[in-house]
């Protein structure tokens, strides 16, 4: 299981190590079109249309995070805080890069949207937005 942080903890952790990077596992319509925090990687974990988990999602973290830092670091210690829409699959791509040798994951709680309120809206209760955090739309 992979440690949660909240919108705002990760907001900082960001801000305070360069060694941190915001891996958003949603699809690309939704990083592109709902928005996204400004320099978040975008790899999905599941990808439109079927919705199925990328087989090779922890590999192409990996060639991305090589492509991203020298080779004389070590990728598996870069600390990645995990986003989705509302903290579910995040979860489990963190849980899938923990389980191949990632030491610092964690996933954002609430994620981008967060939960749906009575009304079934999101954005409302809980989320990146609802903090009040930076976010922009490609």
């Amino acid at each position: 299981m992979i440690k949660e942080v909240k919108p705002p903890e990760a907001w900082h952790m960001l801000a305070n190590n360069p060694r941190t990077i915001l891996l958003d596992v949603r699809s690309r319509i939704e990083f592109e079109y709902v928005g996204h925090p400004p320099g978040a990687i975008n790899i999905p974990w599941k990808e439109q249309p079927d919705w199925t988990v990328d087989a090779s999602f922890v590999d192409k973290v990996r060639a991305t995070l090589t492509k991203l830092y020298p080779p004389t670091d070590r990728i598996e210690d870069i600390t990645i805080l995990a986003l989705c829409r509302s903290g579910v699959r995040s979860r489990l791509a963190g849980e899938a890069l923990q389980s191949r040798g990632f030491a610092h994951v964690y996933n954002i709680a609430e994620g981008f949207e967060g939960d749906r309120d009575p009304n079934k809206h999101r954005n409302t209760i809980n989320g990146w937005r609802v903090h009040k955090l930076p976010w922009e739309q490609s």
